[in-house]
């Protein structure tokens, strides 16, 4: 998708591939069509680091939300799937605009909150980049839903170490971010995000440990451009397009085993 336009974020995607698929094969309930925007009675989750769309929408397509070949119009003039996730070409699955980063935790804690106010028994979930949290709305949001007791809710960090102009702790060191968030009320869990039994575990133990007073959140740890070797670990493939040899390359690699779920 990102090699036919040369434009997108492949390195994050790669890196997410396995959340995406255990998150929506195996852990949520939800309806594809007819797609409701409201979410009641349905699992709901927000991309906040919006701009890894082409995981999020290859993971939509194969949910049954869209066509698959619509995937081939990612990024085009008049496409749905915009660069970052939109809603006024109202494409199934996208439930709001995000990629300006920051504020899906919050978006996030609003749905969750309204859940539990209309006894709705779903859950909310929410991915985020670790270099996001350098922005400081998140903070807001995660004292806001440990202080209402957004219990229903599970986030997830992507810890891949990575940025879009270095990694993070040369930008802005997170540091014991399992501590902070500990420290504002939160379960915390940790994750192997590219390894797929421990992906589906994990989010299982998230969803045991909800609905408990506090909300959740997993610190996933994840390879930047996992599975191509000359993506893997390196920040430069946060938002540039392979070119005709590379996407050979990739394509011919062989993938990991997936397992049994």
């Amino acid at each position: 998708m990102v090699h036919n336009v040369q434009s997108g974020h492949p390195g994050g995607s790669l890196g997410c591939a396995e959340f995406f698929t255990v998150l929506y094969h195996r852990i949520m309930e939800y309806t594809p069509k007819p797609f409701s925007m409201e979410g009641k009675n349905e699992d709901v989750f927000i991309l906040s680091n919006g701009h890894i769309s082409p995981v999020f929408y290859s993971t939509l397509a194969h949910a049954g939300f869209f066509d698959k070949e619509e995937l081939n119009t990612f990024r085009k003039i008049d496409s749905r799937l915009q660069g970052h996730p939109a809603t006024e070409e109202g494409l199934p699955g996208i439930r709001v605009a995000t990629g300006s980063l920051g504020q899906g935790l919050s978006v996030a804690v609003g749905i969750a909150l309204s859940k539990k106010l209309n006894n709705d028994p779903k859950s909310v979930f929410v991915l985020m980049g670790d270099g996001e949290l350098e922005e400081g709305q998140n903070w807001e949001a995660i004292m806001f839903a440990a202080h209402n007791k957004v219990d229903n809710l599970i986030a997830t960090v992507d810890f891949n170490g990575q940025q879009i102009d270095g990694s993070t702790e040369e930008i802005m060191g997170l540091t014991e971010l399992r501590s902070k968030f500990e420290a504002f009320g939160w379960y915390v869990l940790d994750m192997k995000g590219n390894d797929i039994d421990a992906v589906y575990h994990g989010l299982v133990s998230a969803m045991d440990e909800s609905r408990q007073g506090r909300p959740v959140v997993i610190l996933m740890k994840t390879e930047m451009g996992h599975g191509v070797d000359f993506m893997m670990g390196s920040h430069e493939w946060h938002g540039i397009a392979p070119n005709d040899e590379q996407l050979a390359s990739a394509l011919a690699q062989n993938p990991e085993t997936l397992g049994d779920y």
